[in-house]
């Protein structure tokens, strides 16, 4: 039996067809995330114009649970629901055995994903990144600055594992910077690098850089964070972000957090989740700088 091709999911940019719509368009890629959409959805419908959600095969009612929270969130008219069932190559030695236009590779993936983009600017985002009060009003106030500026715009998370609803711990001794705003245009596509897809933007782009504080990227210790990775050795040189991820998670579920610099406790108020609390009220009394060291940042 043959696998997908091209022509079964076709690639057609709507720059094509004419002037894009001002706006700022966000790009959800996901596969089993219905535990997280309540946090990530309702500020993204506050921040951006529209919201694209692609579902890559989940099993666990992802897709519903996506509609349902739009709905709620009276956002249905601006929320598209896609679906994209291609067992897709997992990052690592998989994606990089992959051709980039086979369908199962993470580029045609990602371009396929974009390419349902209708605004002049897009944004690539995970199921599991919850924007904080000040990551919304920072996204609002970009989706009309930003207008014919070709920036592109890095945006700082902080990786927080859950232990339980009243326990997390936030990763604040690196930086983690990775572009997620981009213009939409035929210089602004996914290209295939060695571990993973990377989005091209011309050497010209002005490069504008997020505050900390804007996000949170959820980390579930009774979930296996590596799934979509074909194997877990992580070179600290090239793939510093993943060696991090590994050390942290290792040293939590072996009761050593405290051993790890810059990894924070965080407990919250009786009778509020822990994800609530960081992302309304102590993401935004922490005193900044919020990391500790340099930034991380992955070239591949």
């Amino acid at each position: 039996m043959t696998g997908p091709t091209a022509a079964d999911f076709p690639i057609r940019w709507a720059w094509e067809d004419g002037p894009l719509t001002p706006g700022l368009t966000c790009v959800f890629r996901v596969k089993d995330e219905a535990r997280n959409l309540p946090w990530v959805l309702p500020p993204m419908f506050d921040a951006v114009q529209h919201v694209v959600l692609v579902d890559n095969g989940s099993t666990d009612g992802t897709p519903e649970v996506a509609q349902r929270v739009a709905e709620e969130h009276g956002a249905a008219d601006r929320f598209t629901l896609r679906h994209y069932p291609v067992q897709v190559a997992r990052a690592g030695s998989e994606h990089l055995l992959t051709p980039p236009d086979d369908p199962r590779s993470l580029t045609y993936f990602y371009n396929w994903s974009f390419s349902h983009v209708r605004t002049a600017y897009s944004m690539k985002w995970d199921g599991d990144m919850v924007l904080t009060a000040e990551g919304v009003e920072l996204l609002r106030d970009l989706s009309w600055q930003l207008e014919d500026s070709s920036a592109v715009v890095a945006i700082p998370r902080h990786p927080m594992s859950v232990e339980s609803e009243s326990v997390a711990w936030l990763d604040l001794g690196y930086r983690f910077l990775e572009p997620w705003v981009y213009p939409m245009g035929p210089e602004f596509t996914f290209v295939k690098a060695f571990e993973w897809e990377v989005r091209e933007f011309p050497p010209t782009s002005e490069r504008i850089v997020a505050p900390e504080g804007m996000c949170v990227e959820l980390k579930w210790l009774d979930q296996d964070e590596f799934a979509h990775w074909s194997e877990t050795t992580f070179d600290p040189v090239r793939t510093p972000r993943k060696h991090r991820e590994l050390e942290v998670m290792r040293a939590l579920h072996e009761g050593r957090g405290h051993e790890i610099e810059g990894l924070k406790r965080i407990e919250a108020p009786a009778g509020v989740h822990v994800v609530d609390y960081v992302t309304t009220q102590w993401m935004q009394l922490e005193p900044r700088p919020l990391t500790l060291r340099l930034e991380l940042q992955e070239t591949t």
